[in-house]
């Protein structure tokens, strides 16, 4: 085993990076007229490698899903509050276009975009019904792994 290398950017790399991901978060979304809907709902799918947000109608119906990974961050960083906030502002982009005003946020999972991607959403105008966790907890279903013996 040698000595581990850290890669450090400099920091043009780092502005280059960030404007790459600003181009991609604002990339237009074609909607047709048919589709404009008032009231819909946001669902936030946090983990510790990935934000997945997925904007819905009232009644489930799937109008359009965003990621950080889909935005073009890569590896460790798609899972921080930076990336789940851009993630929001796409989404944002997206409910606008579709003339949506209303909105219910589901949050589900645990992962460091949870806070900062619903006060992202709040901060983009949109008039916000309910905030509901729907994060799945098991009421001891199945049973966990033997303990490890080392």
């Amino acid at each position: 085993m040698g000595k581990k290398r850290i890669i450090k950017q400099s920091a043009d790399e780092l502005i280059k990076e960030r404007e790459k991901v600003d181009a991609k978060a604002k990339k237009e979304i074609k909607v047709s007229a048919s589709k404009r809907v008032v009231e819909g709902r946001v669902y936030i799918s946090t983990s510790y490698n990935n934000t997945i947000m997925t904007l819905t109608d009232a009644y489930g119906n799937v109008l359009g899903w965003v990621s950080a990974g889909n935005i073009g961050f890569k590896g460790a960083k798609k899972a921080t509050p930076f990336a789940a906030s851009k993630t929001a502002e796409a989404l944002s982009q997206r409910a606008k276009k579709r003339g949506m005003e209303k909105i219910s946020i589901f949050v589900k999972g645990i992962g460091g975009g949870r806070d900062s991607a619903v006060r992202s959403l709040a901060n983009k105008g949109f008039e916000i019904l309910s905030i509901k966790d729907v994060t799945p907890i098991p009421h001891n279903g199945c049973r966990p792994p033997k303990p490890r013996r080392v």
